[in-house]
């Protein structure tokens, strides 16, 4: 399951799209709108997307991934539009015969759809807003550990 979506994400259809006898581990990871980014007040967050490129390019991650740790299942969904501060942006499902591969995998995973994936974020605060990544992004040079 690799999916965008308007709709509030249903985690656990998310999560039932990896379980099987193999998976020895499942991680869900939740991506979820936070309320403050670099010391100011998040209002909402808007997502857009080049739907056909990012569907494409989520596939394509997603087996990439999957065949690099060994997974059993991989599933994910990101929202689009606005979201509302503590609504999910992204559930990502992994399962794997070993913990280990999973955590891992789930790591590469939300690292390189951020970078590689044409999904956009604007935030909105309370006193205007920016597209993260921009030059006006106030977390300035984002590193993977920030983002």
């Amino acid at each position: 399951m690799i999916a965008l979506t308007e709709a509030p994400i249903d985690d656990a259809a998310v999560r039932r799209a990896v379980e099987g006898r193999a998976a020895g581990a499942v991680v869900v990871f939740h991506g979820t709108v936070r309320d403050a980014t670099a010391g100011r007040r998040v209002r909402f967050l808007e997502y857009e997307a080049y739907p056909s490129m990012a569907l494409a390019q989520l596939s394509r991650l997603a087996a990439e991934v999957r065949a690099r740790f060994g997974l059993t299942g991989l599933a994910c969904v990101h929202r689009l539009g606005r979201l509302g501060v503590g609504d999910a942006a992204v559930v990502l499902a992994v399962a794997s015969p070993h913990r280990r591969a999973a955590l891992d995998a789930v790591e590469d995973f939300v690292v390189r759809m951020k970078r590689d994936v044409p999904i956009w974020k604007k935030e909105h605060f309370e006193d205007g807003a920016v597209w993260v990544g921009s030059p006006a992004d106030p977390q300035g040079t984002r590193t993977e550990a920030t983002a």
